[in-house]
């Protein structure tokens, strides 16, 4: 089947499956990605359809909203690539990019490095920071019922994976447990630049978040 026919039948499935996803994990969030990935990869020497299929995928079954199942997008992503008959070579490659693109609290080791890896995983932690990443992260901390902030509760810069996952703290502590952290674990040129950009940003924001709560401003 012709690559660009396969991209636009990705695109269809991902829109119906995630036709009512969380607004920070839904497929406007793909869509981000995707672009990023593409702009990222100008300066690669990367498989693109690799990349594409990767960003449109690769957040098909957020573990976070199946019970923790850290599988199910993999299989759902596997099944749908075989259903078209795609070579197994890059049903695989796609695999391992769902498989391996998660934060996690950032102390897993990653058993799998790839060039389309890494242009995917930037493109995604990319729109994690700056004004899109603050947005997101307001949008999951209502989803979920958090406090926006509470200074009675610090974060906890050396939480477990499994803490990672089951945190239920403010909002505002998922700056320092992993926004600000993303700027310095980049992978590509082109997203370390463009992470420096939204890194400040997100500074600055919080910068008049404190001031703005004691009243300063």
């Amino acid at each position: 089947m012709d690559q660009q026919i396969v991209i636009l039948k990705t695109i269809d499935f991902v829109k119906e499956t995630l036709e009512n996803a969380e607004g920070g994990h839904d497929w406007w969030h793909i869509y981000r990605v995707w672009q990023l990935s593409k702009h990222i990869a100008e300066t690669e020497l990367a498989n693109l359809f690799v990349v594409e299929l990767g960003a449109l995928l690769h957040d098909i079954a957020d573990s976070k909203f199946h019970n923790g199942n850290e599988e199910l997008g993999s299989d759902i992503a596997s099944e749908f690539l075989n259903s078209l008959n795609i070579e197994h070579s890059v049903v695989e490659h796609v695999v391992k990019i769902i498989e391996n693109i998660s934060f996690k609290g950032g102390k897993e080791v990653q058993k799998f490095k790839s060039k389309e890896l890494n242009i995917v995983q930037d493109a995604d932690r990319l729109d994690a920071i700056g004004a899109i990443g603050i947005a997101r992260t307001f949008n999951y901390g209502g989803f979920k019922g958090r406090e926006i902030y509470n200074p009675d509760i610090k974060p906890n810069l050396n939480m477990t994976k499994e803490e990672y996952k089951n945190s239920t703290a403010p909002t505002i502590n998922h700056f320092y447990e992993k926004l600000l952290l993303l700027k310095d674990i980049m992978n590509t040129e082109t997203g370390k630049r463009l992470a420096e950009h939204r890194h400040r940003f997100m500074e600055q924001y919080l910068e008049e978040f404190y001031n703005e709560f004691e009243g300063i401003r």
